[in-house]
């Protein structure tokens, strides 16, 4: 069910939900979270279809706010609001509330967002693109326990998690940490099979793919090791290699599905390593809303080594990857050292 509401209100808002319950037979409110999302018209279709996917496992109410850019001086004194409530089917499990902020009203979209959250549940919001540099002060973060980004999303990757890690604050994480999950417990995994420690590491990927780089950050932070940086033509991750004194462990997937596990004396194996959609993304990060520490351990370790890689890569692919990876070496060192 769809009702469309123009030049409207917080309160017509909410009592046009009200309405559309009833209406469709459902007047309790059976939703766990309110997630709102930040977007453009461009980006807003496929924002709000992730997002429904993802409130078949998490029933939420998602609130889209939309800033239409005014193009005249008049306009951009006007201040209205439009919306777009969607309830039932067309919502996936939950509720769907589309508001399009026009004018002045652009500026204050916290005041119309708030009256429209659920009591007493969690707020999460999700930025899928153009990210504030602060997620944690800017308005409609300031509601939230869970602020969303997407570093992928950014014009230059390696700059984002350089500004991430300035202004991490509990409660933020980004899509590019997500994206690692699976291989981050699988080479935890294959760790516990080892017991030789690792003495080296090497991550192998796309350039300027921030995914990559959080797990080459996240090895060197947890390892202690010095960790090499090297670029291939992808898609997305495609290699990790983890020199120990028992042999090399290879976590290989060249063709950004099915990768094979390689470990000394051991048969391979095939592991089932596909890239997930933004929808399942998004439903990992809303089944916990704690801060994770983990997260912001890793991405604060490699604030100073983004140097070369926050810019767009020029050279070669070789001498580019050996400029990258010497600062982590550099620190790597001085890390073990200070042990």
């Amino acid at each position: 069910m769809k009702i469309d509401l123009t030049e409207t209100t917080s309160s017509k808002i909410n009592q046009a939900l009200v309405s559309a319950r009833r209406a469709i037979g459902t007047p309790a409110i059976g939703m766990v979270l309110t997630l709102v999302i930040v977007t453009d018209e461009e980006n807003a279709y496929d924002a709000l279809k992730s997002a429904g996917d993802a409130s078949r496992e998490h029933p939420s109410r998602i609130i889209a706010v939309i800033k239409r850019v005014s193009r005249s001086p008049r306009s951009r004194r006007d201040a209205r609001l439009d919306a777009e409530v969607r309830v039932g089917s067309d919502a996936g499990t939950g509720e769907t509330v589309v508001l399009r902020l026009h004018g002045e009203l652009a500026n204050h979209a916290q005041s119309v967002v708030l009256p429209l959250l659920l009591p007493d549940a969690p707020v999460v919001v999700w930025w899928p693109q153009d990210a504030p540099a602060d997620p944690a002060k800017d308005p409609l973060g300031a509601l939230a326990q869970r602020r969303i980004t997407d570093a992928y999303a950014a014009e230059h990757p390696g700059r984002e998690l350089a500004v991430r890690a300035a202004s991490y604050t509990p409660g933020d994480t980004d899509l590019a940490w997500t994206r690692i999950t699976p291989w981050r417990s699988m080479l935890a995994a294959s760790l516990d099979q080892q017991s030789a420690r690792v003495v080296s590491a090497t991550v192998e990927g796309e350039s300027e793919n921030p995914s990559c780089e959080l797990l080459a950050m996240w090895l060197a932070d947890r390892l202690g090791v010095p960790v090499e940086r090297t670029v291939s033509a992808g898609p997305g991750l495609t290699a990790v290699r983890m020199e120990t004194k028992n042999g090399v462990i290879v976590l290989d997937r060249p063709d950004g599905s099915l990768a094979t596990l390689s470990m000394q004396g051991q048969p391979d194996r095939a592991v089932a390593l596909k890239r997930r959609d933004t929808a399942e993304l998004l439903a990992e990060e809303l089944r916990r809303l704690d801060p994770d520490n983990t997260y912001a351990s890793t991405v604060r370790f490699g604030t100073e080594k983004l140097g070369g890689a926050a810019e767009p890569q020029q050279a070669e692919p070789a001498p580019a990857a050996a400029a990258a990876t010497a600062p982590a070496k550099k620190s790597a060192a001085k890390k073990a050292a200070s042990k």
